[in-house]
Parts: C-alpha cells; sequence; structure tokens
C-alpha cells in the first residue's frame, strides 16, 4: 500500500473516533428519559408553576416588654433558689382574683427550675424565687405603663410606641405614691362607689405609710367622681384619672403589664 492510501485510512479512522466520542458526550446518551424526549421534539412545553417562591423576609413582630404568670398553689417566695423566705403568695389577690405575679428570669439548682419574680409585699420593689412547679403557664404582653409623678402624668407603651397618655392624680405629701418598678395585677369594675370611678386596676405597689389599711394598703389606678382635682397630689396614694381616660386606658391595658412609677 502505497503511503498516501496509509494516511487516507488513518485520517477516516481519526474522524470515526472523533463522531463517536461526541456521541458518547451527549446528554441523552446516559440518560434514558432525555434520549425520549429528544425523540419527541414537538411537544410543548410543561406548564408554568402556579407561584414563584420569593426571596425569605423576616416576618415584623412586636416587642415583648415582660411575661407573667399565675401562682398555681401557695408557695414560699425565697431570697434565692434554696435560700430564705422573703414573702407568701397566695392564689388569689385580696380582690378576689387570680393571684399573677411579673417574671423576671428562670434557673436550674439542683434538679429544680426557680423562677424569678417581682412580689407584691413590703418593702417596695422586693424580688423572690419560687419553683416553677408552683407556677401557671407564661403569658407576655408588649405594653408598659409609666407614672411620672413630677409631671402627673401617665404614659401607656405599646411596642415601644406611646399609645396613651392622660394627667393624673397621685398621692398627697403625707401620704406619698410608692416609686419603683411594680406590675398590674387585676382589673376590677362595678365599684357600687362613684369613689372609684368605673374602672380599677390593682398593682403590685403598696403604701409605705398606710399599712393598717385594709388588705394592706395596695396602690390602685382608678377613676374618679372629682375630675377637676386632676392633675394634683389629692389621693392617699393611688393613682386617679378621669373617667373618660381610664376607660381609655382599660381598653388598652392587659394585666400583668410592667408598671414603672417615678
Amino acid at each position: 500500500m502505497t503511503r498516501r492510501g496509509v494516511l487516507r485510512i488513518g485520517f477516516t479512522l481519526l474522524l470515526a473516533a472523533a463522531a463517536f466520542l461526541a456521541l458518547l458526550l451527549r446528554p441523552e446518551a446516559h440518560n434514558p428519559r432525555a434520549r425520549s424526549e429528544a425523540q419527541l421534539p414537538g411537544l410543548d412545553a410543561g406548564p408554568q408553576p402556579a407561584f414563584a417562591v420569593g426571596q425569605p423576609q423576616l416576618l415584623g413582630r412586636g416587642t415583648v416588654a415582660a411575661r407573667w404568670t399565675t401562682v398555681g398553689r401557695p408557695v414560699m417566695a425565697l431570697r434565692g433558689p434554696g435560700g430564705i423566705p422573703v414573702g407568701r403568695l397566695g392564689t388569689s389577690t385580696p380582690e378576689g382574683t387570680t393571684n399573677l405575679v411579673l417574671v423576671l428570669g428562670s434557673v436550674w439548682h439542683r434538679g429544680v427550675e426557680w423562677v424569678h419574680v417581682r412580689l407584691p409585699v413590703l418593702p417596695n420593689n422586693t424580688t423572690g424565687w419560687v419553683p416553677r412547679s408552683a407556677l401557671g403557664g407564661y403569658h407576655f404582653v408588649s405594653t408598659h405603663l409609666v407614672v411620672d409623678l413630677r409631671r402627673l402624668r401617665v404614659t401607656l407603651w405599646r411596642d415601644g410606641h406611646v399609645v396613651f397618655r392622660a394627667p393624673v392624680g397621685v398621692g398627697q405629701p403625707q401620704y406619698p405614691t410608692p416609686r419603683g418598678e411594680f406590675y398590674i395585677r387585676d382589673e376590677l369594675t362595678g365599684y357600687a362607689s362613684p369613689f372609684y370611678g368605673p374602672v380599677a386596676f390593682g398593682t403590685s405597689a403598696r403604701s409605705a405609710v398606710l399599712t393598717e389599711w385594709p388588705d394592706g394598703g395596695f396602690v390602685g389606678i382608678h377613676g374618679t367622681d372629682e375630675p377637676g382635682l386632676i392633675p394634683g397630689r389629692v389621693s392617699h396614694g393611688c393613682i386617679r384619672l378621669r373617667n373618660r381616660d381610664i376607660l381609655r386606658l382599660a381598653r388598652l391595658l392587659p394585666v400583668g403589664s410592667p408598671l414603672t412609677i417615678t
């Protein structure tokens, strides 16, 4: 065979090898479904999805100002987990409503979960620790009530925004409204005396000078039958609002809300 014939045969074999390699590299060569689809070029494209998944976004959420819980059984609050007693908690308030406490935190100590709570006892601003088993489920609020004794004004915050503001009457100099951190303990209506107005809130604050009063001199937030005295220093320690204002507040203020008196 001549040299030209050898070159022709070699060139033919090279072309055949290249064609076979290209066939192997085609996707349908390894995918039977792709081969089947390749044989049906006339079919329409499949239906489009009903919706397209967008980029994930964070959901808006309110600011949790506090959590509170009910007292499930009588229990002694301690200065620390396993410490000395600082006050006793019952299941009911002096007004006959379910007793509740503001939760400040919790820890595990020797296999028991202890909850740090704010207590409705004297001296004001006392806190204590109780076993988690003595308490009910947690509830959450995003409201915070603030009473300014100097400006004679009450402000309700919700989710970091002011939603209510009104003038108030507070304690006389000899019967001062206590300052500190407290909470709204209950809400009461239906008073026979117009002195308290249409709605009253019980708080965990207590008068430090009227301890002999019934039930220990707890500070309330209520309406009045003398709106002309507000704002002013006119009470025995309670916080008075005009009736129209206490009714507005009652629509906005849930029990368990923190109360700051400054």
